[in-house]
């Protein structure tokens, strides 16, 4: 029976509470004190423990999300591709290393009237091997998957190809506008002969046109669709970087406004299941700024 005369019995006090420690990386080993060769030993060491910490690092990340070695293995494949067209694809590569070797290999002269084609018809071959062809082997032999998972659809959600069609009659007259720039009419066309002549012109499109199909198959397809299966649609913010920078040292306008088109061709390839479109549109932009370019200096020569 309960003494009256005493206080009533207090409950237990809880514990206090502790916050979870932050993440921490693990401490790393020690290394093994050298035994021979103390020299390249005690040399090597900091090396071994700068790569057990890289290992313990990228093993926690950070306590965020655990990432797949196909995840890792898109942005190494991405980044090596963007730095080989970069240095070894382009037409100012073949002008410096191959272009007479390749002319005397077809025997064409210097004199022919379109010996100038020559480091465009480079670009288009590389553009098809670098940004088409090995993407896609990657995919089959890497990732496993089907092409068609990656935009490659001759036809895609046809309810939006209209929006590439408004697109293009709303960039219209931004293009238009900046054609009238000094800094433009230098810039365009890249092949200055396509100005003597439609022969001229329509050959360079046609390589100039491989180009933009293999640009939109890799950014807006390899790309976006890699990084969509991790990133959802963020994947277009990323895909957006590089994109950005392989316009610098053209026109700032183009520049900046590359980061708008870019974001809003990804979005439309991932809704309609194909970059085909954009290909298409951006190709169509191309021809366009050609003609203006040409016109505001006086037409064809020829």
């Amino acid at each position: 029976m309960d003494d009256p005369t005493q206080p009533p019995a207090q409950p237990p006090a809880e514990p206090p509470r502790r916050d979870p420690p932050p993440f921490e990386p693990a401490p790393l080993p020690a290394a093994p004190e050298p035994t021979r060769g103390g020299v390249a030993a005690r040399v090597a060491r900091p090396f071994v423990a700068f790569f057990t910490e890289l290992r313990d690092d990228l093993a926690h990340n950070n306590n965020g999300p655990k990432w797949t070695w196909e995840d890792v293995s898109v942005f190494i494949f991405t980044t090596v591709l963007l730095g080989v067209f970069y240095y070894y694809c382009r037409p100012g590569f073949f002008r410096r290393e191959l272009w007479h070797e390749t002319a005397e290999l077809i025997a064409m002269s210097r004199d022919h009237p379109y010996y100038g084609l020559l480091p465009y018809a480079w670009w288009a071959v590389m553009s098809i091997l670098c940004r088409m062809l090995l993407p896609c082997l990657f995919i089959w032999f890497i990732l496993k998957d089907s092409v068609r998972e990656y935009g490659y659809r001759i036809r895609g959600e046809t309810e939006h190809a209209r929006i590439y069609l408004l697109l293009y009659a709303v960039m219209f007259p931004v293009v238009y506008a900046v054609s009238l720039t000094a800094s433009f009419q230098g810039k365009y066309p890249f092949y200055k002969q396509a100005i003597l002549g439609w022969d001229h012109f329509v050959l360079y499109q046609l390589l100039y046109g491989v180009q933009f199909i293999a640009l939109e198959a890799f950014f807006r397809g390899f790309v976006i669709f890699a990084l969509f299966k991790r990133f959802g649609y963020y994947s277009l913010l990323i895909m957006s970087i590089p994109y950005c920078m392989i316009h610098f040292g053209k026109p700032a306008p183009e520049t900046f406004g590359a980061i708008i088109a870019g974001l809003a061709l990804g979005y439309l390839a991932l809704k309609s299941k194909s970059w085909l479109y954009g290909g298409l549109l951006h190709w169509s932009i191309g021809i366009t700024m050609d003609l203006l370019a040409i016109m505001h200096r006086g037409g064809f020569k020829n």
